[in-house]
């Protein structure tokens, strides 16, 4: 697997990275099942590394991290989620049953969700099982990704020769599920954004021709680092810290209800049956609120960010964004954000947590 590069990355890599971190990383690994799914400590820690790398570099800074700062970084991680992704992209074929097992419902749940009521049962399945595809044909295809290598000098369980799968873009700063769900909202934009281009391409689509600029392709946004080649966006940080104050706004504006449906649904990862029969409403109905929720958040949030209303670090409110920027925002966000949803909808009155998660059943 292709490591980040460190050649404009603050954080120290390769033999310096694990000396430093030694203790920590041996402490990381320990909170995990790794070894359930074959994960070496060398993998693991080369994921972390990965990881560092990708969330320190090119961020706008007063000085370079310190080992505290990294160090800190690591121990926030979902580190069991990383071992399982990292088993999933070496086609530990354990773990890709324990990540059907855990994951699928949830992904059926999420593609309903995201494709509305109007498009089908039969659409959010295809879109649930078009990723699934994408991630067990990436990481469990056999001798198209083999499961372990030896590096020059002979070690074990260094990355598979191979290139990227999905999962090697989950870095371990959000939940696995709340990862997917991301991911699976892209891959609809993908698509939606596709057939548009597909029978608009000769009456000049302004989408398309604002995607393709000069150049006249149009380029295909995935989750994951940008490359050298697509140098990070100075303005980057900003807009992600202008989405994240305009999405704190938007979800204080909303009824407590409707922040408990939000709760129950991507905190504690109910299932809708059981946010149903917590909230007495039938789960067609949560399906249908929770849907106008998210469109609410989102008008919200684009119109906060139009107008100029959210402001940063105690300041003054910013300029308003145009809807170029705004969209740089939410694809920002998919790549990656650090916006926390339950530090967000902490203490919502009357929430409790009476049953189990999605995928625990």
């Amino acid at each position: 697997m292709p490591q980040e590069s460190f050649a404009e990355s603050p954080v120290r890599g390769g033999d310096k990275f694990l000396s430093t971190h030694a203790q920590l990383i041996e402490w990381l690994l320990a909170r995990t099942t790794a070894a359930r799914w074959g994960v070496t400590r060398a993998r693991f820690a080369a994921t972390l590394e990965r990881s560092a790398v990708h969330y320190f570099r090119g961020r706008v800074r007063e000085a370079e991290p310190t080992d505290a700062d990294v160090a800190a970084y690591l121990a926030s991680l979902h580190v069991e989620d990383l071992a399982l992704a990292c088993a999933c992209s070496d086609a530990n074929e354990q773990a890709w049953e324990h990540f059907v097992l855990k994951y699928r419902e949830d992904l059926y749940a999420a593609a309903r969700a995201i494709v509305g009521l109007g498009a089908g049962e039969a659409r959010a399945r295809e879109l649930a099982d078009s990723l699934y595809a994408e991630l067990y044909m990436g990481g469990a295809s056999g001798s198209a990704a083999p499961k372990v290598r030896t590096d020059d000098a002979g070690q074990a369980g260094m990355p598979p020769l191979r290139g990227r799968t999905l999962f090697d873009y989950f870095h371990g700063r959000s939940k696995l599920s709340t990862w997917l769900r991301a991911v699976l909202a892209q891959r609809h934009v993908d698509a939606f954004r596709a057939s548009r281009r597909m029978q608009s391409l000769e009456v000049n689509d302004p989408d398309v021709v604002g995607s393709a600029g000069l150049s006249g392709t149009v380029k295909a946004r995935h989750p994951g680092p940008r490359t050298g080649a697509d140098p990070p966006d100075p303005d980057r940080a900003r807009y992600l810290s202008l989405l994240q104050a305009a999405l704190l706004d938007a979800l204080a504006a909303l009824d407590p209800r409707e922040r408990m449906r939000l709760a129950y649904y991507y905190v504690h990862e109910h299932t809708l049956a059981e946010i149903g029969r917590i909230l007495d409403e039938h789960e067609a109905t949560i399906s249908r609120k929770l849907d106008r929720t998210r469109q609410e958040v989102r008008r919200n949030v684009e119109r906060a960010l139009r107008e100029g209303r959210v402001s940063t670090g105690g300041g003054a409110p910013a300029g308003g964004l145009s809807d170029a920027q705004i969209r740089l925002c939410f694809e920002y966000a998919l790549e990656e954000y650090p916006f926390d949803l339950a530090r967000a909808l902490t203490g919502v009155p009357g929430l409790a947590d009476p049953g189990t998660k999605r995928g625990d059943e």
